[in-house]
């Protein structure tokens, strides 16, 4: 409740009268009670804050090249729809990525939309998507809202695959897609080779599509693109995600799917008109054209990844997990408490604590700088 002032309509002096300023509208009634009774996706508050909660490339492009791409921007024709040059950041996108013969992709208004489409593509009748938990929250949000069931399977106490669950899974559910996220987030697991390659079979073998998610893959030691490449007839049924997001380009949002030209080609006529902003294209494809940039802005992360987790080994009560991504998901004895403290100290991460059980006291880091990893660490020693 909360006052509001109104006046007399037969002009005498104003009076309070009470408003219920948390009546819902009646409109509500027209959206999905489902839809009401989740949470949306919280991005955290990073105002005054060094920002290592959402695993962005701390780098930024050297003067120099941000002039070159603000010129670039400034001559982009922004009073037409997106036209040919969306086919340009296709072929540009095939051939950085080194697409399989036969293969071909769709853009993403980043990742979380091909997702979400994937899911409206793929909703025929009984259709489930199954992955690995914990992982991206998406996967299971994508399929809530298309009314679809989701299947999760729990990974091991070291956040290692757990084949023969998933295998049992996959028989019993006999889901539309199965997501495995190569690394995984939030753990940064790069999973054996040879329990991915038999889930993929299994889930082939009862028709279903498998979604590889690569999303950081400018980090990881392998690539399932070469799984594919080698033996392209065993990967008909297989997808593979990724985004430059953490290519370095978060804020142009630009993701897409790779997989057989005919795939995608039925995937794609549930992708919106013009779904892939002029300027994110723009954007986009100046940063393939400086591609080496961004290869050396991935190796320092993975050289500051290492230097991180041998500093993590050496603090008392915490348990650092191997990465093959951009972050390091660590368990201490009391995760609030110690993410109040780097809070208190001016450093944001991501309390994951709460997501899954296996995560319990877990804290998940993004590499930054040299700089600022040195100030996560010591915030992180005081906070314990």
């Amino acid at each position: 409740m909360k006052n509001a002032t109104a006046c007399c309509p037969t002009g005498g002096s104003s009076r309070k009268v009470e408003v219920n300023a948390v009546t819902p509208p009646a409109a509500l009634a027209r959206i999905r009670q489902d839809v009401q009774s989740m949470h949306a996706y919280a991005v955290q508050d990073a105002s005054g804050m060094l920002k290592l909660d959402a695993m962005e490339n701390p780098h930024r492009l050297a003067p120099g090249l941000r002039a070159q791409l603000g010129q670039r921007l400034g001559e982009v024709a922004v009073n037409r729809y997106p036209g040919a040059r969306i086919d340009d950041l296709r072929a540009a996108l095939a051939a950085h990525a080194a697409l399989p013969a036969g293969w071909s992709l769709m853009l993403g208004n980043g990742s979380d939309e091909l997702i979400s489409l994937l899911a409206l593509a793929c909703d025929v009748p009984g259709a489930g998507i199954l992955a690995p938990e914990p992982g991206f929250v998406m996967y299971a949000m994508s399929a809530k809202l298309q009314g679809l069931a989701f299947h999760g399977v729990p990974l091991g106490a070291d956040f290692e695959l757990d084949e023969a669950a998933m295998l049992a899974a996959i028989a019993r559910h006999r889901p539309s897609i199965v997501y495995l996220a190569y690394p995984n987030n939030p753990t940064g697991t790069l999973w054996d080779e040879g329990a991915v390659a038999r889930i993929v079979a299994a889930q082939g073998a009862q028709g279903g599509l498998v979604v590889m998610d690569e999303a950081y893959q400018p980090f990881a030691a392998r690539s399932w693109m070469d799984a594919a490449r080698a033996a392209p007839g065993a990967h008909r049924h297989v997808l593979v995600l990724r985004t430059l997001s953490k290519f370095g380009l978060a804020g142009a949002r630009i993701g897409y799917l790779a997989g057989e030209a005919a795939v995608i080609a039925e995937l794609d006529k549930v992708r919106p008109p013009y779904n892939v902003s002029l300027l994110n294209a723009e954007c986009a494809l100046f940063a393939l054209e400086h591609a080496e940039v961004f290869a050396a802005q991935a190796r320092e992360i993975r050289a500051q990844r290492a230097l991180m987790l041998e500093e993590l080994a050496r603090i008392p009560g915490v348990r650092a997990f191997p990465s093959e991504a951009n972050m390091v998901l660590l368990r201490v004895p009391d995760a609030a408490r110690a993410f109040a403290g780097l809070r208190r100290r001016g450093v944001l991460v991501k309390n994951v604590s709460t997501m899954h059980p296996l995560l319990v006291n877990c804290l998940r880091l993004t590499v930054g700088t040299s700089e600022e990893n040195a100030t996560l660490l010591q915030a992180l020693r005081d906070s314990l």
